[in-house]
């Protein structure tokens, strides 16, 4: 089984308790159809274990989506405010209404600067912080998203609601 090469930093978007008993790990990338799809099973699974379970969510943006660069600069963009989750979140409540206008109009929703956005996507200021995270995806064996990894092992399954809810409860218990 595949571990997770570069374990978990200060660089890294945690929700929840840096000691929780299970650390998941997601490589996703914003238009995906897959992380959309997953998107509410993650939600699920933090309200069931609350302070039992820290999720982490790194960029794995596919060159097939037109738009997935531009999601996940505006996500890093937005966790340099303060408002991570909050964009994070917007951005797969919103998968479908991606288009070249759509990005400055959600930072208005989550109370961003769009013009500030705006200069952000021009200038690839969040790049690097992608590129460390599709370089670390690599590293571990990420191919495609989601990928889940569980306390550092890569979750070679399914990420349907039960097949991780088990495989969490299963890394809680040892």
């Amino acid at each position: 089984m595949a571990d997770l090469k570069v374990p978990v930093g200060n660089d890294d978007h945690c929700a929840g308790d840096e000691s929780a008993a299970v650390t998941l790990v997601e490589y996703g990338d914003f238009q995906c159809p897959d992380c959309g799809v997953a998107y509410p099973i993650v939600k699920q699974l933090q309200k069931h274990f609350g302070d039992d379970l820290r999720f982490v969510y790194r960029n794995f943006p596919l060159p097939m989506h037109e738009f997935a660069e531009t999601a996940a600069e505006a996500a890093e963009f937005a966790g340099s405010k303060g408002k991570y989750w909050e964009m994070h979140d917007a951005l797969f409540e919103h998968q479908e209404e991606f288009s070249e206008t759509f990005f400055g109009d959600l930072a208005e929703q989550v109370d961003l600067n769009p013009a500030a956005l705006s200069r952000a996507l021009e200038n690839e200021s969040f790049e690097d912080k992608i590129e460390d995270d599709v370089n670390s995806g690599e590293q571990s064996g990420v191919h495609g998203t989601p990928t889940f990894f569980i306390n550092g092992k890569l979750h070679d399954d399914s990420y349907d609601l039960a097949t991780l809810r088990a495989a969490i409860e299963a890394a809680v218990e040892k």
